[in-house]
């Protein structure tokens, strides 16, 4: 080897390590720049799958939010939050102390017509035998009856005072439309209450499900009846299984918050629903991490 070739070798030698420097940098940049993907342990087992975020919710129906349907105090709050509950059963009582007086007086009249209307016909049958005995004139017969229709006018009004105040009476009562769970107690013995207050949140913990959201670049990969693993946030190790039971037709604005900061919340995403495929120990709003799995 000549004296010119030594030379070059060294310069060769810098070159080649300019150049390596250079790739590691633009794969590195490349890494950077990519966007998120699923990583291996995200996937609670699974080989594959569309990563997406979700809420524990109930079945339509199965939740209900219950308010006062009368203006007043309220006297008396019988549940507090996590009290199981029947359908139809009192949960609070208004200030109804008027009503009741008003509806004790409608019966009163009510038995004072009763008992008007028997004395009328007790006449009016007298005057009917007298009249046919020629003894009574017809004008005072007819007035006998006239006195019975009144009387029996005075019952009826006195009937109907009663139904409209029953039904008032039953609006001074908060009462459960569902069997469920006290989840949420919004009122207090003593509180002013108006038509169309929130009083309680009353839902039906054996009917949840799952509303879940994926990116829209997901909607192809995600099927009816693709299983599902869920875990709660925070707990990797703690998971369950669903099936996706609903997918509507179209992609909506994100409306479950993420987690995670980083993450973006103006993207669109396509809404989807999952059923649990067992029993689970996940709490009402509970946010979790779904993984979709491709159907074969």
């Amino acid at each position: 080897m000549n004296r010119t070739s030594r030379s070059l070798i060294p310069a060769l030698l810098v070159g080649l390590a300019a150049l390596g420097g250079t790739l590691l940098q633009t794969q590195s940049q490349v890494r950077a720049d990519a966007p998120a993907r699923i990583e291996p342990e995200a996937t609670f087992g699974m080989a594959s799958g569309v990563a997406a975020e979700g809420r524990v919710v109930a079945y339509p129906g199965a939740e209900v939010t219950v308010g006062a349907d009368a203006v007043g105090r309220l006297v008396r709050v019988n549940v507090e939050e996590g009290n199981r509950v029947r359908r139809g059963q009192v949960l609070a009582e208004i200030d109804a102390a008027d009503l009741r007086a008003s509806r004790e007086e409608a019966a009163a009249r009510l038995e004072e017509a009763v008992a008007e209307q028997r004395l009328a016909r007790l006449n009016a049958e007298r005057k009917e035998k007298l009249f046919a005995e020629g003894v009574l004139p017809a004008y005072d017969r007819d007035a006998a009856a006239r006195d019975v229709e009144i009387t029996q006018a005075r019952i009826e009004t006195a009937r109907a005072s009663i139904r409209r105040l029953d039904a008032t009476l039953a609006k001074s009562r908060i009462v459960s439309p569902i069997d469920g769970t006290v989840t949420s107690r919004i009122v207090n013995a003593g509180q002013m209450v108006d038509r169309g207050d929130a009083a309680f949140v009353i839902a039906d913990l054996g009917r949840l499900r799952i509303e879940g959201e994926a990116h829209e670049a997901d909607a192809p990969r995600v099927k009816l009846g693709a299983e599902v693993e869920i875990r709660e946030d925070g707990f990797r190790a703690q998971t369950s299984r669903g099936r996706v039971e609903e997918i509507p037709g179209n992609v909506t604005v994100r409306r479950i918050k993420p987690q995670d900061p980083s993450r973006p919340t103006d993207v669109r995403v396509l809404s989807l629903k999952v059923a649990f495929a067992e029993k689970t120990p996940l709490k009402l709003g509970t946010t979790v991490d779904l993984v979709v799995a491709p159907l074969k």
